[in-house]
């Protein structure tokens, strides 16, 4: 099983984790169970779930504080919030940090399976977005600030005469700068390049 569709919940509720883990079981979802923020943590990694369910008032370190160390990761999954009826403005300031949704307790088995499996179909899509974003930019790492300066004159449509004439360098080394510049962005032309950074939604 892809190990992004895994789903973790953390609750310090016995009971409530293990119906949890069980109802998604039966709707061939895997979950895995943490009995508290510390726990999640001692072991966490974004690749590792595609969704979490965060109790809002546990012992210890809560789910709005597990919320936000969540937050400083380079990705952070779908969280939805388990939450009594005294977290609800709690719950809603967090959504507007970035929290997809929240479940008050008690909740409705069908409600909760359809917010996770949303939650799951949301995550294949932004982590996509996500790698596709963070290797490009990797790949953009790689150039010099002169092959930088040489792609972005590229990518505007200018021929290698004029970008020589812009630069006041050779025709000859912008030809070699052109020819590194697509190597190392692993591409074959300029047309590649320009739709290989749009789609990553990356600034030059």
């Amino acid at each position: 099983m892809n190990p992004n569709r895994r789903i973790a919940v953390v609750d310090d509720d016995d009971a409530l984790r293990d119906a949890l883990v069980w109802l998604f079981s039966t709707r061939n979802h895997e979950a895995q169970a943490f009995a508290s923020a510390e726990a999640l943590l001692a072991d966490y990694s974004p690749d590792r779930f595609g969704c979490l369910l965060l109790d809002v008032r546990m012992p210890g370190m809560g789910g709005i504080e597990l919320f936000a160390k969540l937050r400083e990761y380079a990705y952070m999954p779908p969280v939805i919030f388990l939450t009594g009826h005294g977290d609800v403005p709690m719950a809603v300031a967090a959504l507007k940090n970035g929290a997809a949704d929240f479940v008050e307790k008690p909740f409705n088995d069908n409600d909760i399976v359809d917010l996770v499996e949303k939650a799951l179909s949301d995550d294949a899509t932004h982590r996509d977005a996500w790698h596709a974003r963070s290797q490009a930019e990797s790949l953009l790492a790689g150039l010099t600030p002169r092959e930088r300066e040489v792609m972005k004159l590229i990518l505007t449509g200018r021929l290698n005469k004029q970008i020589a004439d812009d630069l006041s360098i050779s025709m000859k080394t912008v030809e070699v700068h052109r020819a590194r510049i697509l190597e190392k962005m692993r591409v074959k032309t300029a047309m590649e390049l320009a739709a290989l950074l749009r789609d990553a939604g990356v600034e030059t």
